[in-house]
């Protein structure tokens, strides 16, 4: 099993509103290979909030699967000028060899293409709703799931 991780970080103040976007999963639900996605927020940071989306899959082709698919394209496609949403116009998310790192000042999610500015959704396209980028940068890993351990109930 693998493990990804994106994350992402927020303009302060502003985790809970990206987070709520995250409650409707646009496909990866239904994707082989697919295990759980767990969202992540930490409010601690003087100037930024990071919000972690955690997806477990069976392996690294189930991953792969879902970010070449038509469902992944769809949940990252291009939205109205309402600044609600995002995509890889007509391209496709580069490949992941084991993470990819975004600086800060790009602005760009972890799992799309380097070129591409980000809204306050984590999707490159579209505009962000007041002064200034919600979306501050992200970073994407891939880890293989060597063990879990499970709390023990007494008996």
């Amino acid at each position: 099993m693998i493990v990804v991780t994106n994350t992402i970080q927020i303009k302060k103040g502003h985790g809970r509103q990206v987070a709520a976007r995250f409650k409707n999963p646009k496909g990866v639900h239904t994707m082989p290979g697919f295990v759980k996605m767990e969202l992540l927020l930490s409010e601690s940071g003087e100037e930024a909030e990071e919000l972690k989306v955690v997806t477990t899959w069976q392996n690294k082709a189930s991953f792969d699967n879902w970010v070449n698919s038509d469902s992944f394209k769809e949940a990252h496609a291009r939205r109205s000028s309402a600044g609600t949403g995002g995509g890889h116009p007509g391209g496709k998310p580069p490949e992941h060899a084991g993470s990819h790192l975004s600086s800060p000042s790009q602005g760009q999610g972890g799992h799309h293409s380097a070129e591409q500015p980000q809204d306050q959704s984590g999707h490159p396209g579209g505009t962000a709703a007041g002064p200034g980028p919600i979306m501050l940068g992200s970073k994407l890993s891939i880890h293989e799931l060597l063990f879990t351990q499970e709390a023990v109930s007494p008996t």
